[in-house]
């Protein structure tokens, strides 16, 4: 007896109807319509629950009535096939459900605010009761902050990288990679009090006639602290992603070991090197406690990084939401979505640079 006999008795194993055994559409959606039809009937019917309850119930009874009816029209296997997909379609959806309300959200909310005025004006001289003011001077503290650590935290990170894979042998490469694994899981606000007692209480004091200052360039050591670990795990584990042939055909030229990283592995590697760096940058620009540490938060405008506090859109978004004002909460959404913005456009940004090294074109 074929296998095609054992799962549906009397039908004969043929080329057309291996063909012509399959679900059509329209019964899928009329599974799927009546599922979700009699979970609504049973959750509000009964007021156990939401549309949160028929949506789980649904999928529930979607998946037991397509097992069974696929299994009558397609065979057993076929049916758990169908099955098996619709749990990884169901997966994906709830993966990106969060996300998607995550963007509704700031979207829907941060928008009452997204005018010239919010981009132009600081909160300097802003009071409970007036509407206005902005988040020009947060805007321009997490690009100062945000910048600086990225300049001195990318060298570092893909240098150390480059040494891990490369060069490193022995004990001492053991220590350092322990050392950034332990350092990745170090939480913001142990960066922040570090800073704050060595640069700021330490090393700022000698060049503001021994007062310890608060000012952005702190923030953007604390920023760095955090983003190093995370450049070198991703560096590092892209750059042991290259193929060996690539060097060693390096090598078989006669071209020597730095000038093969430089020629050959770093810019085969680029495309994911950029987005570890992007997701250091992401992280550092959300961070709330090592700002307020180490800068401190001002209302007013400070282009001086070295001097005086300094504000940052995640601080902004921080005091804003625990402002007693009516209008505070619509600030603060705003410079979530300004923030969220931000980030996505140095990521395209840099992804669109990375496209163009030599090696792609």
């Amino acid at each position: 007896m074929s296998l095609l006999d054992r799962e549906v008795p009397g039908v004969v194993m043929t080329p057309d109807n291996i063909r012509s055994r399959t679900l059509p559409a329209a019964v899928n959606l009329a599974i799927a319509a009546g599922a979700f039809a009699v979970a609504a009937a049973i959750v509000f019917g009964l007021a156990i629950g939401n549309w949160v309850l028929v949506v789980v119930l649904g999928a529930a009874f979607y998946l037991v009535g397509l097992n069974v009816v696929a299994g009558r029209i397609e065979g057993k296997r076929a049916a758990r096939d169908r099955a098996m997909k619709s749990l990884i379609y169901a997966a994906c959806v709830l993966a990106i459900l969060p996300l998607a309300s995550v963007v509704w959200t700031l979207v829907s909310k941060g928008i009452k605010r997204l005018d010239a005025n919010f981009f132009n004006t600081s909160m300097n001289n802003i009071g409970a009761r007036d509407p206005e003011g902005g988040a020009y001077h947060a805007i321009i503290g997490t690009l100062e902050q945000v910048g600086i650590a990225t300049l001195m935290s990318v060298p570092l990170g893909v240098l150390g990288a480059i040494y891990l894979v490369e060069y490193g042998r022995g004990r001492f490469a053991t220590t350092v990679r322990f050392f950034v694994d332990v350092m990745t899981g170090i939480p913001s606000i142990v960066a922040g009090l570090f800073i704050l007692s060595f640069w700021v209480l330490i090393v700022s004091p000698w060049f503001n006639n021994g007062q310890p200052r608060f000012s952005g360039f702190a923030a953007a050591l604390a920023l760095a602290v955090l983003m190093l670990p995370t450049i070198v795990r991703s560096t590092e584990e892209m750059l042991r992603l290259v193929p060996g042939p690539l060097r060693e055909g390096s090598y078989a030229l006669g071209v020597p070991q730095w000038k093969t990283i430089l020629s050959v592995v770093l810019p085969t590697a680029l495309p994911g090197i950029v987005t570890g760096i992007m997701l250091a940058v992401a992280r550092a620009a959300g961070e709330t406690a090592p700002v307020l540490l180490v800068a401190g938060g001002a209302a007013a405008i400070n282009f001086d990084p070295f001097g005086g506090n300094q504000q940052s859109l995640s601080l902004f978004v921080y005091q804003q939401a625990g402002d007693a004002s009516r209008y505070a909460p619509d600030r603060a959404w705003t410079a979530a979505l300004t923030l969220v913005a931000l980030v996505l456009i140095l990521t395209v940004a840099a992804k669109l640079l990375a496209r163009r090294n030599k090696l792609s074109r």
